[in-house]
């Protein structure tokens, strides 16, 4: 795939439907359901020369933790010609998928199918940089700055587009604690955080010990492929992390209704305090690590048990990082805190890998021209209805809509794969004022609280719905 951004395109005088800033999953899943709606005019811009996706975590062998129906349109429309079904089609993969009888896919499978979207759909433009969006009262419009870049991401041409509409993919960016910051701003001990692991390994692997630090899905697999790539004996590895255990993930069936647009629905309609103390609580939702994982891991330490002996792998659950150094030039040392004992030790290792998870990317940059006209909660965050679209001063007659940015407002499910699809329908379906893209009215056989909150129904279909309700009376 060519990595050379699009050639200069011209701009409509008339403004866009909508226009998306950021070009990961979910934007991509929002332009694929979006392409066949001709009557819309819709574009998306990305910084980045090419769609990627955690390109340092495509570990050999690693699997997305949701099953493969949960791509970029299938649980919105089964008949979309962007189906990942329907791109092992087109490669004559069908059958050999069908006999490997696997629901999971890999992350590097995972990514080439959604390289395969990128490539193909229309109106994404890479290597555009969005600098700043403005309200124009004059005109009822937004407008987009933007800069567009060459190969080597350096400033080719400015520009400018209209558009009544915009939604925001910016995706998230890596999380590294504040004790482990000095460790990373100085490059002369290799210290990665772990989307940019595969970058990295074999500078990694060089060194004699390496501590993984985090105890969630990331972790787990980066200490189970340093672990099958050290000698038998001379391993070398230390895992810390702050959860009690090395806990698996929720998988249970009734479990996994919590990524429902029910329960998203449900969550939603909670005060602003019960939300935010859910959010607490939920970890084991989105932060454990899939059984299989864990499995492969306890295989792998109890292999190099057979000849007698324990493998030179030391993991400790329930360990923060309170502080960390360099010694040297060539050596790091983690002050390391055990909750649960209340004792501290140190640790001296040669290479660190920072497996500390991800948090939403700021929008206060790239919003700064509206703020005047969003509506926050009590703790300054913008206020997001139910249709994914900020709260705005009446006098913004356009939407701005949000996609992996409103987990404070509609729960655990927000960064979920298994939730774009719908998600992407219900932003299509408020945008063209009708049921564009028939959605289930119910999908989880919990039933979230006593009060029940009826979904959005569009006017178009009320009347289907009520209908049989009044003839059986």
């Amino acid at each position: 795939m060519s990595t050379t951004p699009n050639p200069p395109h011209p701009e409509p005088e008339a403004p866009r439907d909508l226009v998306g800033i950021g070009i990961g999953p979910f934007n991509l899943s929002l332009a694929a359901l979006a392409h066949p709606l001709a009557e819309l005019d819709i574009a998306f811009y990305e910084q980045r020369p090419a769609f990627g996706w955690h390109s340092g975590l495509l570990i050999d062998g690693a699997r997305i933790q949701v099953p493969f129906l949960a791509d970029l349109v299938s649980l919105a429309d089964p008949a979309s010609p962007w189906s990942f079904l329907n791109h092992l089609k087109g490669r004559d993969r069908l059958f050999p998928f069908y006999f490997s009888e696997r629901f999971h896919i890999q992350r590097a499978e995972y990514d080439a199918y959604c390289r395969w979207v990128a490539e193909s759909l229309p109106g994404l433009h890479f290597g555009h940089q969005v600098d700043a969006v403005r309200w124009n009262p004059e005109r009822d419009v937004f407008e987009v700055d933007f800069t567009q870049l060459d190969a080597d991401g350096e400033a080719e041409a400015l520009g400018r587009t209209y558009t009544k509409n915009i939604v925001l993919g910016v995706g998230t960016e890596p999380y590294v604690p504040e004790p482990l910051k000095p460790l990373v701003e100085a490059p002369t001990v290799p210290v990665v955080h772990s989307a940019d692991y595969l970058a990295h390994r074999e500078t990694l692997l060089a060194a004699e010990h390496i501590t993984v630090v985090g105890s969630g899905q990331s972790g787990a697999e980066v200490f189970l492929d340093l672990l099958r790539a050290r000698p038998t004996g001379r391993e070398g590895l230390h895992w810390v992390g702050r959860t009690e255990a090395f806990a698996p993930m929720e998988y249970s069936r009734l479990g996994l209704e919590h990524f429902t647009p029910d329960y998203t629905r449900y969550f939603h309609a909670l005060p602003e305090g019960v939300r935010e103390r859910l959010g607490t609580t939920q970890w084991q939702l989105h932060k454990g690590i899939d059984a299989d994982t864990i499995a492969a891991i306890h295989e792998e330490l109890y292999r190099r048990t057979l000849h007698g002996g324990w493998p030179d792998a030391v993991l400790t659950p329930g360990v923060r990082v309170r502080t960390a150094g360099r010694i040297g030039a060539t050596k790091v040392e983690l002050h390391l805190e055990h909750v649960q004992q209340n004792t501290r030790s140190r640790l001296t290792t040669d290479a660190v890998v920072l497996a500390t998870g991800y948090r939403e990317r700021p929008l206060d940059r790239i919003l700064a021209g509206i703020d005047p006209y969003l509506r926050r909660d009590s703790r300054e965050r913008p206020r997001v209805d139910e249709e994914f679209r900020l709260v705005t001063d009446p006098a913004v007659t356009g939407s701005v809509y949000v996609q992996n940015a409103e987990r404070h407002t509609h729960g655990v499910g927000s960064p979920d794969l298994g939730l774009a699809a719908w998600r992407s329908a219900t932003i299509l379906n408020s945008l063209t004022g009708k049921e564009t893209y028939s959605l289930p009215t119910r999908t989880a056989f919990t039933t979230f609280g006593l009060d029940q909150r009826q979904p959005h129904i569009p006017q178009a279909r009320q009347a289907q719905v009520l209908t049989p309700l009044v003839e059986g009376t």
